[in-house]
This record gives structure tokens, C-alpha cells and sequence, in this order.
């Protein structure tokens, strides 16, 4: 058992994060192998990536589960967490950026900023995590680091975007860099480009490198008032100046570092490593090395910590895993304090009180037992039973709540059921375990039809799913046609809509007397996924009208009418509803007629309301050689999709387009059909919006909806 941890201010914790094919899990492999974490280079295109260890990763070359794993580079740690790149798996992403403190944002220099580039820079935002951008492949036909480093700039950082290194050479002519803080050039020399040897200068390229450096300077004494007045007064800053400020523009969001090389060819990593050390902070730059966190009985009430050792715990729990050999995994990132082996914590989410088994350091899939995990520190706790993800784990006598997230709304279903008797028990055991460690995987029993449906993200997750029952879990099971996610919800004002639910029965009757004006609500924001699924409720009765314990009923009672949905059986959305007056019975009143009541007078507002059908909206990015342009946009015209843009993107054409969710299934076939295999997309939930009537009319039709069912 061992216990090597640096002190915080040598920890970086680092998430890889990029578009298909930058070359991420290549990047990960090559720091891996410098920082001497392992003795060989494994490449994705051989199914060998040590971070891609799931059997489908290795067989698809693509990266679908977080991986983590910690490595040592002179005197520091980075813990690092190699993320997916398919929008299906965002959540990955999503819970790997809320727990790290920096990340490394890996773009294709053939390319322009690609659209899953875009959307994991926008959750680096959201998280307010620093980045250093890395130009992969610059020895890629097309190659352009310009190019590259201009788009960047224009689609996602605008002006805070600097290069920190130039490439000498592009294409197959690429072959070292230079260093813009330093001043210096270094080749690769190795069977893996482990020597790094300085060289002069290109003379040729020496103008464009003052350029670049006079920008460098001049962006980095933005950051302080003094420094932009010694930069006035001497035309220039030292190196250090340089280095101490940009660190300090990139650690506050201020700056994102650009640097460039080829991952594949084993150019630039381990220059890469220096930066992020010198650049990137450590836990004790994050908030100034202080974390907010709120009483777990009353949230409005918060209070600051020390992020040290020595502090009350406060760790959250980002992912569960199951593992063949250990059990239940769960990895949790400690903000304060110390988690040590064999202790006893509270789950300040659930309420309860656990006691920890082992605690693991992570290298992929293989680990190491370690007696403590520290404050700023990643690992991995073996023997917890019922924690979750994004629980917070806390000291049993300072109870205290880490700040979680929300996990989007899934869009698509589907009905699953086992093969035979032998795979019913075991598949609801795989559809748990599965549901426990992926939050955007749901499963429930429909009331109805006691099927069991399974909801999802996209087609590759489902995909994945029963691929991996199959595998792991040894189950087989039919599934069937996808089913798209669609909600309902209310245009118009319905005012003051009464319902008296009164029923007499022998001895003690019912009697509930609700009056409620129902609206859209108007003042939800759509979550950070634009998935709208927000309703509220407002109670405006005063005095005696309805005793208060009755209240809360009138709201679940509303909450449950929402969930059944009124036109399709879908659930209703964005609905204020204000209960303004109402009566009751001394003796016959009771929670469940005013629940009852509620009910009944929202099934009487949506008559009134004009109730709609939403559906699930798809940013769809397609790249397509110019000769296909034509049958491309006439594929999109048929699914009823709305051209947003058409650009070019190196020799390819690119088409942006709003496509509803429907009418893409069966896309990447119909699509590679109408260009020959050349042409490619890629695909992102975006909104909702109201589904055509006709089209509205069919579904409820083949979900047995008709207009007399809206009677009582």
C-alpha cells in the first residue's frame, strides 16, 4: 500500500477534452508515456490506448467512458481524465469538468473549430475551467496552425486566445517549433522524440515570430496596470514577467495559451506538460484556494473552507463504476481535508452514514491501494453501498454540501425485454448497475404496458448500453423501434379554473375545492442543455380558505397530472400554475381529495390553454465535398430541417442545419448513400419546439389519443 501524494501546489488535475479524431486519446498516451506512467507508446488505431480499455473502445478506436489516471513529471502530480468526444456521451464530459481544475483543449490543424469542439468549450466555461489549446496533427495534409489558431479566436475565445509556440514547417514538412516565451526553437530527435535539442531560428520564419511575440507581450501586460506601464516605457518584458503573468491570465480565464506540434509523431508532449505546470492552476489557485459550501438541512446557509489537509472533508462523488474484481467503484474528487481508508463518513445527500472500504488510485482500468486521499486529490473508494453520483461525502461530525449539477434530459426511448426467463433477472440487475453509473441512462416500468423502457441520449449510446448487457452482464434482450422524447405544454392563460372534487361514500366522504389560473412560464430558463422541463408553483392563498398542511398535496397533485401530459401521455412542461382560493370540509376534507382536485382542474385548463406538442430540435453539422452539396441540402429540406449556414472549411463544404430528432434516424446511412462514403456530421441536441399540427394529430392517433379522451 502506498501513499505518494504532492503537495497542492504541485497537483494539477487535467481533462483532456476535444472533437472526434483531434488525437485526444493520442495526446493522453504520449504524456503518459513521458511522464514514465508506462514504458511503451499504445496507439488508438491498434485497439491498444491504455485509456481506451473497454472492449468497445478498442474495437470502435474511440473513447466512451472516462478514464483516469495519475502520473509524476519532475515534482508534480497531474491526475488526468481522458473524456469522450461523442455528443451522446456529454455527460462524461460534463462531470469531468465540474470536478478538475484545468483542461487541455485538443484541436485537428486541419480543421476549423468542429462543432464538438464548440460544445465542450462551452462546458469548460460553464465550469470556469481554465485551458490551454493544443494544435494536434500538424503533420496532416491541409495542415494550417493559422488557420486553425484564427478560428479558434472567432468561434470561441475571441481576443483572450495567444499563441504560445509557432510551428517550423506544415504538412509533411513539419517538424519542430518555437518556443514564443523563450525565444527558441527545438527539433525531436528518438525513436519517440524523447530528445529535445535546441536549434536556431528559421531566418525565414524569424518576422512572423517577432509578430507573434510582440502579441504575446503585449496581451500579457493587459493583465496589470504596472506591467502594461514597464512594457510602455521599455518595449518589452523579460521572460520571467512573461511567464508570471501569463499564469495568471490563464488561471483567471483571462488567456487561453495556444500551442502546436504533432502527437502522433511525438512532437511537442513533453513541452506541453512544462506548460500546463508553469501555467495551470493548482487547487490552491482555484477560488483562491477556498470552497463554498452549503448546510445540507437549509441551503441558503453557506459558509467558506480552506482547501488543505487539515480542513473538515467535503469530497464528491462524480462517478460510479462497476469493476469485475472489486465491486462497486466510486470516484470522488476530496476539495478539503483528508479521506482516509477504513473510516466512517456521511453522505450529506442521502443523509446516511457509510463506512469506507479501500481507497484506489486509478490508472485506467488497473489500480493501486493507497491509505488517504487528500485534499485536491482524485481517487477511487471501494465499500461504498449507497452513494451516488455527485453526493457529497463529508467528516460524520461536520455535515456540509459540495455544489452538484444537473444532468440533462434524455431524448430518445425505447422498450427492452429479455429473451428468455433466464435473462429477465439478470437484465434488471445490468439495467441498474448501468442506470447507477451513466445519470443520462434511464430506466423505469411503464404503468401501462409493464414494459421496461429505457431512455438515452443517442443511437451509439444505446449501442453501447446493449452491448455492453451482452458482454458484461451476459444478457440478451429484444429491443425496440427508438421513440423520441417529446413534452407538452400550454400556450394560453386558462384564469381561475375551478374544480370541486366532492364525493360521499359511506361514513367519512371527499372533498377537495381548488381555484388555480394556469400560464406558460414564461420566466424559466432552459438549462444549460436547452432542455425545457421547468414548471412552478405559486400559492397566494392567505388565512383560513385551505388549511396549510393541504397545500403541498395541491402541488403533487399537479406534478402528477403533468407527468401522465394531456394530449400524447407526455410530460408537460414550462407551466406556472397560481393557486388563488379554494375551500374545504371539516370533516371530509383530506390530502388526497385536494390532490385529487388539483388533477381534475389542470385536465379542465388544458382545455382552455391550447396544450401543444414539443419536440426534440438537432444542431446537425454536416462536412461534404462540394460535388454532394446539392443532394446533401435536399436530404435536409425532406427531414424538414432549416438551413442555419453554409460555409467551407478547407476543401470541404460545411452545411448547418435545425433538424427535428424524428427524422434522423437512419441519417448516417442516407447520408454516406448520397456522397459515395465522403461525406460525414455530426449532431447535437438544441431545443425544442412545437411539433406541426398534422404531424401532432398522427402521434396522438398512434398513441391512442383522440379528442373524446379529453373528457372527464
Amino acid at each position: 500500500m502506498s501513499n505518494k501524494h504532492a503537495p497542492l501546489n504541485k497537483v494539477r488535475n487535467i481533462g483532456i477534452i476535444a472533437h472526434i479524431d483531434a488525437g485526444k486519446t493520442t495526446t493522453t498516451e504520449r504524456i503518459l508515456f513521458y511522464t514514465g506512467k508506462t514504458h511503451k507508446i499504445w496507439e488508438v488505431h491498434d485497439g491498444a490506448a491504455t485509456m481506451d480499455w473497454m472492449e468497445q473502445e478498442k474495437e470502435r478506436g474511440i473513447t466512451i467512458t472516462s478514464a483516469a489516471t495519475t502520473a509524476f513529471w519532475k515534482d508534480y502530480q497531474i491526475n488526468i481524465i481522458d473524456t469522450p468526444w461523442h455528443v451522446d456521451f456529454t455527460i462524461e464530459v460534463e462531470r469531468s469538468l465540474r470536478v478538475l481544475d484545468w483542461g487541455v483543449a485538443v484541436f485537428d490543424g486541419s480543421q476549423w473549430v468542429e462543432p464538438q469542439s464548440e460544445t465542450v468549450w462551452k462546458q469548460a466555461d460553464k465550469y470556469h475551467v481554465p485551458r490551454i489549446a493544443f494544435v494536434n496533427k500538424m503533420d496532416k495534409t491541409w495542415a494550417d496552425f493559422y488557420m486553425t489558431i484564427e478560428s479558434i479566436k472567432k468561434r470561441l475565445a475571441g481576443n483572450k486566445v495567444v499563441a504560445i509556440q509557432l510551428p517550423i514547417g506544415a504538412e509533411d514538412t513539419f517538424s519542430w517549433i518555437v518556443d514564443l516565451v523563450e525565444m527558441k526553437a527545438y527539433k525531436f530527435e528518438g525513436k519517440w522524440g524523447e530528445t529535445i535539442i535546441e536549434i536556431e531560428i528559421p531566418s525565414a520564419l524569424k518576422e512572423k515570430v517577432e509578430t507573434y511575440r510582440l502579441e504575446l507581450m503585449e496581451k500579457v501586460a493587459e493583465q496589470d496596470e504596472g506591467l502594461m506601464n514597464t512594457y510602455f516605457e521599455n518595449g518589452e518584458l523579460s521572460i520571467d514577467e512573461i511567464k508570471q503573468w501569463l499564469r495568471i491570465g490563464v488561471c483567471a480565464n483571462n488567456l487561453y495559451a495556444v500551442a502546436c506540434g504533432s502527437a502522433l509523431q511525438n512532437v511537442w508532449v513533453q513541452m506541453v506538460i512544462d506548460a500546463a505546470c508553469a501555467y495551470l492552476p493548482s487547487p490552491l489557485d482555484v477560488n483562491n484556494g477556498i470552497l463554498k459550501v452549503m448546510d445540507p438541512d437549509d441551503k441558503e446557509k453557506t459558509e467558506e473552507i480552506k482547501v488543505e489537509v487539515n480542513s473538515p472533508l467535503a469530497a464528491l462523488a462524480f462517478k460510479i463504476a462497476t469493476d469485475p474484481f472489486v465491486g462497486k467503484l466510486c470516484f470522488v474528487r476530496v476539495y478539503a481535508g483528508t479521506l482516509k481508508s477504513w473510516s466512517y463518513v456521511y453522505n450529506a445527500t442521502s443523509g446516511e452514514k457509510e463506512r469506507v472500504g479501500r481507497l484506489l488510485q486509478m490508472h485506467a482500468n488497473s489500480r493501486e491501494e493507497i491509505e488517504e486521499i487528500p485534499a485536491g486529490h482524485i481517487g477511487a473508494i471501494v465499500g461504498l453501498k449507497d452513494t451516488k453520483t455527485w453526493d457529497t461525502i463529508c467528516d460524520v461530525n461536520k455535515k456540509l454540501l459540495v455544489e452538484s449539477i444537473e444532468f440533462p434530459e434524455p431524448v430518445i426511448h425505447i422498450s427492452v425485454e429479455p429473451k428468455s426467463k433466464a435473462d429477465q433477472e439478470k437484465m434488471g440487475v445490468a439495467l441498474g448497475k448501468l442506470a447507477e453509473e451513466d445519470p443520462s441512462f434511464k430506466v423505469r416500468v411503464d404503468e401501462e404496458s409493464g414494459q421496461t423502457i429505457i431512455s438515452w441520449m443517442g443511437e451509439l449510446h444505446l449501442d453501447i448500453i446493449v452491448d455492453r448487457m451482452r458482454r458484461e452482464f451476459k444478457v440478451e434482450c429484444n429491443v425496440g423501434a427508438p421513440q423520441v422524447a417529446y413534452r407538452e405544454t400550454i400556450k394560453n392563460v386558462a384564469k381561475d379554473v375551478e374544480h370541486k372534487y366532492s364525493k360521499q361514500t359511506w361514513g367519512r366522504g371527499q372533498y377537495g375545492h381548488v381555484i388555480i389560473t394556469f400560464e406558460p412560464y414564461k420566466e424559466a430558463d432552459e438549462d444549460d442543455n436547452g432542455i425545457k422541463k421547468i414548471n412552478k408553483f405559486i400559492n397566494k392563498i392567505v388565512g383560513w380558505v385551505i388549511p396549510k398542511e393541504y397545500i403541498p398535496w395541491v402541488e403533487k397533485g399537479l406534478n402528477e397530472a403533468y407527468k401522465r401530459g394531456y394530449l400524447a401521455g407526455f410530460p408537460m412542461v414550462d407551466i406556472k400554475a397560481t393557486l388563488t382560493f379554494g375551500s374545504f370540509h371539516e370533516v371530509d376534507s383530506s390530502e388526497l381529495s385536494f390532490k385529487i382536485a388539483a388533477s381534475k382542474a389542470f385536465r379542465d385548463a388544458c382545455k382552455k390553454a391550447t396544450p401543444v406538442l414539443l419536440e426534440p430540435i438537432m444542431k446537425v453539422e454536416v462536412n461534404t465535398p462540394e460535388e454532394y452539396m446539392g443532394d446533401v441540402l435536399g436530404q435536409i429540406n425532406s427531414k424538414r430541417g432549416r438551413i442555419e449556414e453554409m460555409g467551407q472549411r478547407g476543401q470541404a463544404k460545411i452545411i448547418t442545419a435545425y433538424v427535428p430528432l424524428s427524422e434522423m434516424f437512419g441519417y448516417a446511412t442516407e447520408l454516406r448513400s448520397a456522397s459515395q462514403w465522403r461525406a460525414s456530421y455530426a449532431m447535437e441536441f438544441h431545443h425544442y419546439e412545437d411539433v406541426p399540427t398534422n404531424l401532432a394529430m398522427k402521434i396522438r392517433e398512434e398513441r391512442g389519443f383522440k379528442l373524446e379522451d379529453d373528457e372527464d
